[in-house]
Protein backbone atom coordinates (compact mmCIF):
# COMPACT_ATOMS: atom_id res chain seq x y z
CA UNK A 1 0.00 0.00 0.00
CA UNK A 2 1.23 3.32 -1.05
CA UNK A 3 0.99 6.74 1.12
CA UNK A 4 -1.98 7.73 -1.67
CA UNK A 5 -3.82 4.48 -1.09
CA UNK A 6 -3.76 5.01 2.70
CA UNK A 7 -4.94 8.52 2.72
CA UNK A 8 -8.10 6.65 0.79
CA UNK A 9 -8.60 3.77 3.55
CA UNK A 10 -8.51 6.77 6.09
CA UNK A 11 -11.07 8.79 4.21
CA UNK A 12 -13.23 5.55 3.79
CA UNK A 13 -12.89 5.27 7.21
CA UNK A 14 -14.04 8.08 8.26
CA UNK A 15 -16.92 8.51 5.75
CA UNK A 16 -18.25 5.15 6.69
CA UNK A 17 -18.34 6.47 10.39
CA UNK A 18 -20.05 10.15 9.10
CA UNK A 19 -22.68 7.83 7.42
CA UNK A 20 -23.60 6.05 10.82
CA UNK A 21 -23.63 9.07 12.67
CA UNK A 22 -25.99 11.11 10.41
CA UNK A 23 -28.57 7.75 9.97
CA UNK A 24 -28.35 8.11 14.02
CA UNK A 25 -28.87 11.62 14.33
CA UNK A 26 -31.75 10.96 11.96
CA UNK A 27 -33.59 8.32 14.07
CA UNK A 28 -35.96 9.38 16.21
CA UNK A 29 -36.78 5.96 18.06
CA UNK A 30 -32.99 5.66 18.72
CA UNK A 31 -33.28 9.27 20.62
CA UNK A 32 -36.30 8.58 22.45
CA UNK A 33 -34.78 4.90 23.53
CA UNK A 34 -31.60 6.76 25.00
CA UNK A 35 -33.96 9.35 26.81
CA UNK A 36 -36.11 6.47 28.04
CA UNK A 37 -33.25 4.81 29.61
CA UNK A 38 -31.88 7.53 30.57
CA UNK A 39 -34.56 8.35 33.34
CA UNK A 40 -34.71 4.70 34.00
CA UNK A 41 -31.11 5.06 35.31
CA UNK A 42 -31.37 8.26 36.44
CA UNK A 43 -34.75 7.10 38.93
CA UNK A 44 -33.10 3.97 39.82
CA UNK A 45 -30.16 5.75 41.44
CA UNK A 46 -32.60 7.91 43.36
CA UNK A 47 -33.76 4.83 44.42
CA UNK A 48 -30.45 3.71 45.98
CA UNK A 49 -30.02 0.75 42.45
CA UNK A 50 -27.21 0.74 40.54
CA UNK A 51 -26.33 0.14 37.12
CA UNK A 52 -24.49 -2.18 35.78
CA UNK A 53 -22.61 -2.66 32.43
CA UNK A 54 -22.01 -5.73 31.08
CA UNK A 55 -20.02 -6.98 27.06
CA UNK A 56 -17.11 -8.90 25.56
CA UNK A 57 -14.20 -8.03 23.84
CA UNK A 58 -14.22 -4.44 22.93
CA UNK A 59 -17.45 -3.77 24.61
CA UNK A 60 -16.13 -5.20 27.92
CA UNK A 61 -14.03 -2.08 27.58
CA UNK A 62 -16.45 -0.25 26.88
CA UNK A 63 -18.95 -1.46 29.64
CA UNK A 64 -15.78 -0.74 32.25
CA UNK A 65 -15.55 2.89 30.31
CA UNK A 66 -19.45 3.35 30.90
CA UNK A 67 -19.10 2.03 34.81
CA UNK A 68 -16.25 4.99 35.04
CA UNK A 69 -18.08 7.82 33.36
CA UNK A 70 -20.89 7.40 36.56
CA UNK A 71 -18.59 6.46 39.33
CA UNK A 72 -15.89 8.91 38.26
CA UNK A 73 -17.40 12.24 36.46
CA UNK A 74 -18.07 12.90 32.96
CA UNK A 75 -16.85 16.14 32.72
CA UNK A 76 -18.30 18.28 35.58
CA UNK A 77 -17.18 17.70 39.22
CA UNK A 78 -19.90 16.09 41.24
CA UNK A 79 -20.31 12.71 43.44
CA UNK A 80 -20.20 9.37 42.23
CA UNK A 81 -22.62 7.73 40.85
CA UNK A 82 -23.56 3.45 41.27
CA UNK A 83 -21.52 2.44 38.39
CA UNK A 84 -20.40 -1.42 38.43
CA UNK A 85 -19.60 -3.36 35.00
CA UNK A 86 -19.97 -7.09 35.39
CA UNK A 87 -16.78 -9.69 35.02
CA UNK A 88 -14.03 -7.18 36.14
CA UNK A 89 -13.16 -9.31 38.93
CA UNK A 90 -10.93 -11.70 37.35
CA UNK A 91 -10.89 -14.30 40.08
CA UNK A 92 -14.73 -14.43 39.81
CA UNK A 93 -14.78 -14.15 36.03
CA UNK A 94 -12.28 -17.65 35.96
CA UNK A 95 -14.22 -19.48 38.75
CA UNK A 96 -17.91 -19.11 37.59
CA UNK A 97 -16.24 -19.65 33.71
CA UNK A 98 -14.34 -23.22 35.96
CA UNK A 99 -17.37 -24.16 37.92
CA UNK A 100 -20.53 -22.75 35.90
CA UNK A 101 -19.28 -22.06 32.32
CA UNK A 102 -18.39 -18.84 30.87
CA UNK A 103 -22.02 -18.73 29.54
CA UNK A 104 -23.01 -17.37 33.28
CA UNK A 105 -19.89 -15.27 33.73
CA UNK A 106 -22.39 -11.90 34.25
CA UNK A 107 -25.64 -13.78 34.98
CA UNK A 108 -24.24 -15.12 38.22
CA UNK A 109 -22.46 -11.78 39.66
CA UNK A 110 -25.71 -10.24 38.52
CA UNK A 111 -27.42 -12.13 40.76
CA UNK A 112 -25.29 -12.12 43.94
CA UNK A 113 -24.26 -8.45 43.56
CA UNK A 114 -27.79 -6.66 42.48
CA UNK A 115 -29.78 -4.70 44.46
CA UNK A 116 -33.43 -3.51 44.22
CA UNK A 117 -33.79 -1.01 42.02
CA UNK A 118 -31.13 -1.63 39.52
CA UNK A 119 -30.83 -1.54 35.67
CA UNK A 120 -28.42 -3.57 33.62
CA UNK A 121 -26.82 -1.97 30.25
CA UNK A 122 -25.31 -4.77 28.09
CA UNK A 123 -23.44 -4.29 24.92
CA UNK A 124 -22.99 -6.98 21.86
CA UNK A 125 -22.29 -5.97 18.45
CA UNK A 126 -24.09 -9.03 17.48
CA UNK A 127 -27.26 -9.43 19.78
CA UNK A 128 -25.98 -12.91 20.31
CA UNK A 129 -23.21 -13.08 22.60
CA UNK A 130 -24.37 -15.93 24.66
CA UNK A 131 -23.39 -14.93 28.09
CA UNK A 132 -25.05 -11.71 27.34
CA UNK A 133 -28.18 -13.84 26.63
CA UNK A 134 -27.83 -15.78 30.06
CA UNK A 135 -27.59 -11.68 31.25
CA UNK A 136 -30.70 -10.79 29.83
CA UNK A 137 -32.71 -14.13 31.11
CA UNK A 138 -31.56 -13.73 34.58
CA UNK A 139 -32.48 -9.64 34.86
CA UNK A 140 -35.63 -10.88 33.74
CA UNK A 141 -36.16 -13.68 36.09
CA UNK A 142 -35.34 -11.18 38.74
CA UNK A 143 -37.31 -8.55 37.27
CA UNK A 144 -34.38 -6.02 36.73
CA UNK A 145 -34.78 -3.95 33.72
CA UNK A 146 -32.43 -4.60 31.24
CA UNK A 147 -31.18 -2.89 27.85
CA UNK A 148 -28.91 -4.46 25.01
CA UNK A 149 -26.75 -2.09 22.81
CA UNK A 150 -26.84 -4.26 19.73
CA UNK A 151 -26.07 -3.80 15.60
CA UNK A 152 -28.37 -3.30 13.28
CA UNK A 153 -29.43 -7.19 13.33
CA UNK A 154 -30.27 -7.09 16.97
CA UNK A 155 -29.42 -11.07 17.22
CA UNK A 156 -31.46 -12.99 19.36
CA UNK A 157 -31.41 -10.23 22.38
CA UNK A 158 -33.91 -8.01 19.83
CA UNK A 159 -36.31 -11.15 21.06
CA UNK A 160 -35.50 -11.03 24.43
CA UNK A 161 -35.84 -7.58 25.92
CA UNK A 162 -35.68 -4.32 24.69
CA UNK A 163 -32.52 -3.41 22.25
CA UNK A 164 -31.09 -0.25 20.79
CA UNK A 165 -29.98 -1.21 17.21
CA UNK A 166 -26.94 0.76 15.87
CA UNK A 167 -27.90 1.09 12.07
CA UNK A 168 -24.34 -1.13 10.87
CA UNK A 169 -22.96 -3.77 10.04
CA UNK A 170 -19.72 -3.70 10.97
CA UNK A 171 -17.69 -4.05 14.39
CA UNK A 172 -15.97 -1.11 14.82
CA UNK A 173 -18.67 1.59 13.72
CA UNK A 174 -20.98 -0.59 16.21
CA UNK A 175 -18.38 -0.46 19.09
CA UNK A 176 -18.00 3.43 18.05
CA UNK A 177 -21.44 4.22 18.22
CA UNK A 178 -21.84 2.28 21.78
CA UNK A 179 -19.56 4.38 23.03
CA UNK A 180 -20.97 7.48 21.89
CA UNK A 181 -24.70 6.27 23.29
CA UNK A 182 -23.02 5.25 26.38
CA UNK A 183 -22.11 8.81 26.96
CA UNK A 184 -25.08 10.53 25.80
CA UNK A 185 -26.55 8.43 28.25
CA UNK A 186 -24.59 9.40 30.98
CA UNK A 187 -25.00 12.62 30.19
CA UNK A 188 -28.56 12.37 30.49
CA UNK A 189 -28.56 11.11 33.74
CA UNK A 190 -26.63 13.65 34.80
CA UNK A 191 -29.56 15.93 33.31
CA UNK A 192 -32.43 14.09 35.17
CA UNK A 193 -30.90 14.13 38.34
CA UNK A 194 -30.43 17.88 38.25
CA UNK A 195 -27.22 17.64 39.56
CA UNK A 196 -25.68 20.69 37.54
CA UNK A 197 -29.01 23.41 37.50
CA UNK A 198 -26.86 26.55 36.90
CA UNK A 199 -24.62 24.74 34.02
CA UNK A 200 -25.47 23.87 30.43
CA UNK A 201 -24.66 20.29 29.30
CA UNK A 202 -23.91 21.74 26.46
Amino acid sequence: MNSEEARDLVRVQLHEALTVHETLLGSNEITDQIVTWAQTCANSLVQGGVIFFAGNGGSFADAQHLAAELTGKMGRMRSPLAGIALGTNSSSLSAIGNDFGYQLTFARELEGLSRPNSVVIALTTSGNSINVLELVDQAKDMGVPILVLTGASGGAASDRCPVIRVPSDRTERIQEMHILLGHTLCLLIEEFLELFPAEPAY
